[in-house]
C-alpha cells in the first residue's frame, strides 16, 4: 500500500499534524516516512534589500534542520523508519510546491501528506496555495489535513 510516505513540513501546527498522520499511516502499512523541509530561496533571488542573503539562507536552513530533527524524533518514538531531507528551491521560477513534487518523484512516493495552511500568513479561501499546487500536479495520492475544528460551509 503506502510504502513511501512523503510529508511536507514547515514548522507550522498544520505540518505537525500532517506528520502525526503520516506516522500513523506508516505504522499501519509498515512504510517509511520521508519528512521534507523546503528552504524557499525564491524571494532572495529577486530581492535586493539591505540584508546578507547568505545569513538569511543559513537561518532558513537552521530552522529546517530543527523541524526535521523533531520529525525524526517523532518517527523514532513511533518506531517508524524515517528518511528526512532538507531541500532547496533551485531558481527564481522554482517554488515550494515544485520542490515538494520533484522530491516526491525522486523518492517514488506512494502518498504525499501535508497541511492545508502553512506559515504563509495570507490564507486562501479553500486551501493554502502550496497545498493547492501540490494537489493539482501530484502524480501520487495527496492527503490534505484541514485545521482541527474547521467546519464545512
Amino acid at each position: 500500500m503506502y510504502q513511501h510516505i512523503l510529508v511536507a513540513l514547515d514548522g507550522s501546527d498544520f505540518s505537525k499534524r500532517a506528520l502525526k498522520e503520516a506516522v500513523s499511516l506508516a505504522v499501519l502499512t509498515k512504510g517509511v516516512v520521508h519528512p521534507v523541509y523546503v528552504v524557499d530561496k525564491t524571494p532572495i533571488f529577486s530581492y535586493a534589500g539591505y540584508y546578507d542573503p547568505i545569513t538569511l539562507i543559513d537561518a532558513l536552513r537552521k530552522d529546517g534542520h530543527s523541524v526535521l530533527d523533531e520529525a525524526q524524533q517523532t518517527c523514532v518514538d513511533a518506531e517508524v523508519p524515517c528518511r528526512a531531507e532538507l531541500i532547496e528551491s533551485e531558481s527564481l521560477s522554482d517554488d515550494v510546491a515544485s520542490a515538494v513534487l520533484r522530491h516526491a518523484e525522486q523518492i517514488h512516493a506512494d502518498l504525499l501528506v501535508m497541511g492545508t495552511h502553512g506559515r504563509r500568513g495570507v490564507r486562501r479561501l479553500v486551501i493554502g496555495s502550496v497545498a493547492e499546487r501540490v494537489l493539482r500536479f501530484s502524480r501520487c495520492p495527496v492527503l490534505l489535513l484541514r485545521e482541527q475544528g474547521a467546519q464545512d460551509e
